[in-house]
């Protein structure tokens, strides 16, 4: 058995330094030892650095898809802007008033952004690790869609006011400024709706089947000379006054034509807030499974706020959401 006396330097001071005796049971542990402590630390480097220190793929890939570094994040921010001014320019550009006075700069601006946005989309695909699986992403597909109305518009020229599909690239504002919680919530939504699709479905299958029945009678009351010339177009008013649209472009003119309006009125008062109600309810059992998903690991009791941190019976702290 071997006692040693080492001394530790703190920092970078030579000069403040702690005496230890360590055991070793034998010289064998003590050559070990000393191999690991002759090994040279790794110095801390900051992400700026690591950045700095990369090739020119890696660190345009950082600067572009990532957004932990103030340069990724600050492009993220310059990006949003640039398309949130491209998207103000597409809706200038369709009111007369500023489009013709105005109209030549606003097309050199539009196709000025549209190059950079060209050219922001090269990138990602060349600088990405695996350039399909971005272009088959939602993000690449959305900047494909951003860029594609430009030069779609060369060969039709309404096309060009498509460019609004743009406004889905602000989605990465959820992802810079680190509200992926938002995301969350969209995705409790969307689970919720996804669950209630039958009952939905049934719903919607009875009011056409409804829609049907009474544009049907209307076609036979009303007939063509006072508009309800064929099914369809009666059941087209049929589903308008269902939804209390009510455009009146056709109107029943006949006694019994008006009851069946009626009678068309009342029923969709009635059904209107089914598929409200259906969504609301699945909602709260989406929620109530969120709630018991989250179980407290030092009294094992379920039942706890997604966003919860401590447990509500013996204030343990919980895990975190996956």
């Amino acid at each position: 058995m071997l006692y040693v006396l080492v001394g530790l330097v703190r920092g970078g001071n030579s000069e403040v330094f702690s005496l230890h005796a360590i055991r070793y049971n034998s010289s064998h542990e003590l050559i070990k030892s000393i191999k690991i402590l002759s090994k040279p630390e790794r110095p801390i480097v900051s992400k700026e650095e690591t950045v700095e220190n990369q090739g020119f793929k890696p660190r345009v890939y950082t600067i572009i898809f990532g957004t932990d570094t103030p340069a990724g994040k600050l492009f993220d921010l310059v990006l949003i802007c640039t398309i949130l001014l491209s998207v103000v320019i597409v809706i200038i550009d369709s009111v007369s008033v500023f489009a013709i006075p105005y109209g030549d700069y606003l097309d050199v601006l539009e196709w000025t952004l549209t190059i950079a946005f060209t050219i922001e989309y090269a990138m990602r695909i060349y600088v990405s690790p695996k350039p399909w699986g971005y272009i088959r992403s939602f993000y690449g597909i959305v900047d494909l869609l951003a860029i594609l109305p430009s030069y779609l518009g060369l060969i039709y020229a309404d096309i060009g006011y498509l460019l609004i599909i743009r406004l889905l690239r602000v989605l990465r504002v959820f992802r810079v400024l680190k509200l992926m919680k938002y995301i969350s919530e969209a995705n409790l939504l969307a689970r919720s709706l996804l669950m209630s699709r039958r009952k939905i479905f049934v719903f919607f299958s009875f009011v056409f089947i409804l829609a049907v029945i009474f544009g049907s009678l209307m076609f036979v009351v009303e007939g063509g000379e006072n508009g309800f010339t064929s099914i369809p177009r009666s059941v087209y008013w049929t589903i308008v006054t269902i939804t209390t649209v009510g455009y009146g472009d056709i109107t029943p003119h006949t006694v019994l034509g008006q009851m069946i309006a009626t009678l068309v009125m009342l029923t969709g008062y009635s059904i209107i807030a089914i598929p409200t109600g259906i969504f609301t309810a699945e909602i709260v059992q989406e929620i109530q499974r969120q709630r018991t998903q989250k179980v407290c690991q030092n009294c094992h009791v379920p039942g706890h706020e997604a966003d919860a941190s401590f447990c509500r019976k013996c204030g343990a702290e919980l895990p975190e959401n996956t």
